[in-house]
């Protein structure tokens, strides 16, 4: 099944979004934009890779049915820098002109775990780079939308891509035991351009994205590893600390930095400490360790009293529809809680290759790849469809109390 032929009317949101909420919509679609070194050091680029740049006005179009008025897109920095301080945003063009023929906000990623090709988070550089790219963004975004609202992610999962490229050898600069320094350059960075993006346009709505995790001691656990267990879960925190200027404040950081906060959550986020054992979230016998979504959020929201968002989340293969409803589940509850959440992500919204085996494709989407038709085709996954639709029927019996 492809997707739907292009409309040139807005679709109709009829599902409510939360009081003062910038987003046109309550769920998002993001379309995974990746440009990064794989673990092999050759160049992906999933927005062509997945068909997005080829069939955005079929994507977006298909969006309607499902009350998705708003999405996550990058502008791909490794494919626009191609020069130091030269700067094509053709593509971005292309792509920023489709949302309005579909009536779809787009929320961008300025940079989406991919860097120049002469740049790494360890450059002496790369901060001054940044800020550049986000002033040269705000001036090509305003000479073609002067007056919507933008809103911006500089930097996504700084506390994962450090991880990945500082520690774990899987993206530049292929490091082990560096992902402090990779992390520390990332935040030099992304608090260069947030002030770069706020001096060039006050009025800039900044979208943070980071993992939101559980990390755990072994059961029947020693007092020392109760100690790293709950250090390394404090840990997840130190990007947006950063941020907002309660750690390493010479860096610049403060709390006017602090927009919306998004958390990123999957099946896998919640593990043993220092070792490769995730707790399960459908176990028949569930793991005493486990912490509900719900919790996990409200935590998240005390220590910092933002407005905030599921800004990632999907399951691979046939768990999907019930990934969907224990989504929902938890976020209503969150809903009756009374806290300021204002929206949820599918990511990705169409399905993706690995990163490093590009043949090998998760099956996580709302749609599926047809890889045997050019594009590739989209399939709809029927079982996701209808648990996305239920989903939405009880979020919105929660939002329409809460409003």
């Amino acid at each position: 099944m492809r997707a739907a032929a292009c409309s040139t009317q807005p679709p109709v949101m009829a599902l409510p979004t939360p009081a003062n909420s910038p987003f046109r919509s309550f769920w998002w679609g993001g379309y995974e934009c990746t440009d990064q070194l794989n673990c092999f050091g050759q160049r992906v680029d999933f927005l062509p890779l997945t068909g997005h740049l080829q069939l955005i006005d079929e994507d977006y179009a298909a969006l309607a049915p499902f009350s998705v008025g708003t999405v996550r897109e990058g502008i791909r920095w490794a494919q626009i820098e191609k020069t130091p301080y030269q700067y094509d945003f053709s593509t971005v063009r292309e792509m920023l002109a489709a949302g309005p023929r579909h009536g779809i906000q787009q929320v961008w990623d300025l940079c989406h775990f991919g860097y120049p090709d002469d740049l790494t988070p360890l450059h002496p550089q790369f901060a001054r780079r940044f800020a550049a790219l986000c002033r040269a963004f705000v001036a090509f975004y305003r000479g073609q939308r002067p007056d919507d609202v933008l809103i911006v992610t500089p930097i996504n999962e700084v506390s994962f891509i450090s991880w990945l490229g500082g520690d774990a050898r899987g993206t530049t600069p292929y490091c082990n035991h560096q992902g402090w320094e990779v992390k520390y350059g990332l935040m030099r960075a992304y608090i260069e351009g947030a002030h770069a993006l706020r001096e060039a346009d006050p009025t800039i709505r900044m979208l943070s994205t980071e993992p939101l995790v559980n990390i755990v001691p072994p059961l029947n656990a020693s007092a020392r590893e109760r100690r790293w267990a709950r250090e390394a879960h404090d840990n997840q925190f130190q990007a947006t600390d950063m941020l907002s200027g309660r750690m390493c404040p010479e860096l610049g950081g403060h709390e006017g930095l602090l927009d919306i906060v998004g958390f990123n959550y999957y099946y896998d986020n919640q593990w043993q400490n220092g070792t490769p054992n995730k707790l399960g979230w459908r176990d028949d016998v569930p793991d005493p360790r486990w912490v509900p979504l719900r919790e996990l959020l409200r935590a998240a929201h005390r220590r910092y009293g933002r407005p905030f968002a599921l800004t990632e989340t999907s399951h691979p293969g046939v768990d999907r529809p019930a990934w969907l409803r224990m989504i929902a589940d938890e976020c209503a509850a969150v809903l009756r809680l009374g806290l300021p959440f204002q929206g949820i992500c599918l990511y990705p919204i169409i399905d993706r290759p690995d990163w490093d085996h590009l043949d090998q494709w998760h099956q996580s989407g709302l749609w599926d790849a047809d890889l045997r038709q050019p594009g590739p085709a989209r399939v709809l996954h029927q079982p996701s469809a209808e648990a996305l639709l239920t989903a939405q029927k009880l979020v919105g019996e929660e939002l329409r109390m809460k409003n």
